[in-house]
């Protein structure tokens, strides 16, 4: 079967809550086609973040607005609206949003259709897609 191209709109796409006061809006995922990779918008409130976690696969994160703290693999470093954070696979990370007033959005791109998510504190693993009926 030929995967077809598709235009995803946020409008049309279901709203999941993350924890820690996060919503992610999965964009491009397998049911639009995608083999290869998923994206999709992740919002963190004026001082929410969401849980230490790691993926099987390298994710790339552009900060879209607002400033964040990105912790990875033991380290805290400040991005801020157009920096991009690589994550090689298997390594703790999360993202803080620092500001009292201020929502933190990111755009995230797993290098895998099928991703999993595993969080530090539990060692619960899901696939990614399935956390939000992708």
């Amino acid at each position: 079967m030929t995967a077809k191209s598709a235009i995803r709109r946020e409008a049309e796409r279901p709203v999941h809550a993350r924890g820690g006061g996060a919503s992610t809006v999965q964009m491009v995922t397998p049911d639009s086609g995608a083999r290869s990779f998923i994206n999709g918008f992740t919002d963190i409130p004026p001082g929410g973040g969401i849980p230490l976690h790691f993926h099987n696969c390298e994710e790339s994160v552009l900060v879209v607005s607002g400033e964040a703290l990105v912790e990875i693999d033991g380290e805290t470093r400040p991005a801020r609206a157009t920096d991009v954070v690589w994550i090689a696979a298997n390594v703790p990370h999360r993202f803080l949003n620092p500001s009292p007033g201020e929502p933190l959005r990111i755009f995230w791109t797993y290098a895998s259709a099928t991703a999993t998510r595993t969080l530090v504190e539990t060692g619960e693993e899901r696939p990614v897609v399935s956390e939000h009926g992708g």
